[in-house]
């Protein structure tokens, strides 16, 4: 069934798309899968492709563009050519990190950090999951005290996409530890803040190159201004905005066409050969 909703500008994007993955990625790609890690030049080179931070706006040094089937492009070509550990990064960037910040950030925040994340210079990561707790957000120990203008955090996180180049980590802590679901709150921690480390680049069965890695915070002072939206509302921010969840879609259709287009094959060559 031919599709309809892609038109001539979304083609064009997808021929931009195309060249670049050919270009850039494709020809690294098997190097990265044995080194387990993309290397940093790819974003850049994302960025000044437009790539990367599509959704993020022209004030702050994107694309502005918020009609989200060019990051549906951008995922189908990176499915087609199985270019996966880069999507993941890359979607975790574009469909969580920046709509994070671009929702929840005060104007400072946004000038501060968006426009280093449209290009590509900086890379963004989510820090929720904990040794021992999973997925399950009601057991996050990593904690954020108040002190004077900073939030002092403790604390590890296991399992974080882009968590080895990450610049940007938005920290899912426990600021009141008396207040139950609403004792959480999401805090950008930078790169270069004392007392913030990384622990082990993990190693996965498959998407080798994709970088995941442990966060630990060892009494990390980090700027009052840098808590991102309410404070005591971060279970509420972290299920607003649920955008990640397109760009899964997106790659299950391209897989899944690609099956179809052999299946179509054996069951032809099956059909031929009972007329032979």
């Amino acid at each position: 069934m031919k599709r309809t909703h892609f038109d001539d500008d979304h083609e064009a994007y997808r021929e931009t798309v195309r060249e670049f993955l050919a270009r850039e990625i494709e020809p690294n790609y098997e190097r990265w899968e044995e080194e387990r890690l993309v290397d940093r030049s790819a974003w850049i080179a994302a960025g000044k492709s437009g790539i990367v931070g599509l959704g993020v706006p022209e004030e702050f040094g994107g694309s502005g563009v918020t009609d989200y089937r060019f990051r549906h492009i951008v995922q189908e070509e990176i499915a087609r050519t199985g270019t996966t550990s880069f999507g993941a990064g890359l979607a975790l960037q574009d469909d969580i990190a920046i709509p994070y910040i671009l929702h929840l950030g005060t104007e400072d925040q946004k000038a501060r950090w968006l426009p280093a994340l449209a290009t590509g210079e900086r890379i963004g990561a989510i820090a929720m999951t904990e040794p021992g707790a999973g997925s399950d957000l009601q057991g996050v120990k990593t904690t954020a005290v108040r002190e004077g203008d900073e939030w002092v955090i403790n604390g590890q996180k296991t399992f974080i996409t882009n968590g080895i180049h990450s610049d940007l980590v938005i920290v899912v802590c426990r600021t009141d530890p008396n207040a139950g679901s609403k004792g959480f709150s999401l805090i950008v921690v930078e790169r270069d803040t004392p007392g913030f480390g990384r622990g082990r680049k993990l190693h996965k069965v498959g998407l080798a190159a994709q970088d995941t890695a442990e966060l630990v915070f060892e009494d990390a002072r980090v700027p009052a201004r840098n808590l991102l939206g309410t404070e005591g509302r971060g279970f509420v921010h972290l299920m607003e905005y649920p955008i990640g969840r397109a760009y899964v879609d997106a790659r299950i259709q391209t897989i899944y066409g690609g099956t179809t287009e052999i299946m179509k094959e054996i069951i032809g060559r099956d059909i031929a050969a009972g007329y032979a």
